[in-house]
């Protein structure tokens, strides 16, 4: 399944809604797993690639505070919201750059991590093999890949409800790109032929908490760039696919504070 440029689009409202909700929900609890993971190697410098809007970054600060943590990320307007977010963290240098074509000398970090970002690489191996040139000897790579989506119970709702909204064209960037990078036997060749030898890949699996059905439905559908694929149906509305986004979760987990299981791979390469 090819991922259409769109895929990488963050834009509009879709950082802050993004900030808002996915991050709490999704992205947080394996922020809190990836920074511990870190920790215990004491970098002096850290690259974060995909930072988003800080979900690691904010974390990560806090656990290390005498690491130089340079977070970038190809979206500027995600940057911009995690500079909001964070204004202030001393040890952080926010900076616009692609995965594929890092502006960073080699060898130039002793840690390099990032948090659901290598499904957007066109170029997974050339996205490797950038993160390997930073890294210095005895260094290393962490990241985290979603696990399939039947997996994960929020964006398979979703996912379900989309065929029925749109039976002829369903929207379908959550399935097709966050949750498209999933196979361990694909993800360590593609680490192998990048150059990484010592790979470690492990299945996560925690909870999604959130305030609402309707929480969740904004979240998946106006704070993603599914938002886009939406509104290009022209009907139904974006409005009324997020409502019934809503219901279906409504119909599951109830109306009230909901929780669902999440799942990821982490993976470690020296």
């Amino acid at each position: 399944m090819t991922a259409p440029l769109s895929d990488k689009v963050f834009a509009g409202s879709v950082p802050q809604l993004y900030d808002r909700l996915m991050v709490p929900m999704i992205f947080a609890p394996y922020a809190r797993d990836l920074a511990q993971r870190i920790k215990g190697h004491r970098p002096r410098d850290l690259l974060e690639i995909a930072a988003g809007t800080g979900a690691v970054t904010s974390v990560l600060a806090a656990e290390l505070p005498d690491t130089n943590i340079t977070a970038t990320d190809l979206n500027e307007p995600m940057l911009a919201q995690a500079k909001t977010r964070l204004a202030g963290k001393p040890n952080i240098r926010w900076q616009q750059a692609d995965a594929l074509s890092l502006p960073f000398g080699d060898a130039s970090f002793d840690i390099v991590a990032c948090q659901f970002g290598a499904m957007f690489f066109p170029d997974r191996v050339k996205g490797y093999a950038e993160a390997r040139r930073m890294i210095r000897s005895g260094g290393h790579y962490f990241f985290n890949v979603w696990d399939r989506i039947e997996e994960n119970d929020f964006a398979d709702v979703m996912q379900q409800t989309m065929f029925k909204v749109f039976p002829n064209d369903p929207p379908q960037f959550m399935a097709r790109t966050p949750h498209g990078y999933h196979d361990p036997e694909r993800i360590r060749a593609d680490l192998t032929a990048a150059g990484f030898r010592d790979i470690a890949i492990e299945v996560v699996t925690l909870r999604s908490p959130a305030a609402s059905p309707e929480d969740v439905a904004i979240a998946y559908c106006q704070g993603t760039p599914m938002r886009g694929e939406i509104e290009a149906q022209g009907q139904p509305t974006l409005e009324a696919a997020t409502q019934r986004v809503a219901e279906a979760l409504a119909r599951r987990f109830g109306n009230g504070p909901l929780d669902g299981k999440i799942q990821a791979l982490v993976i470690s390469a020296a």
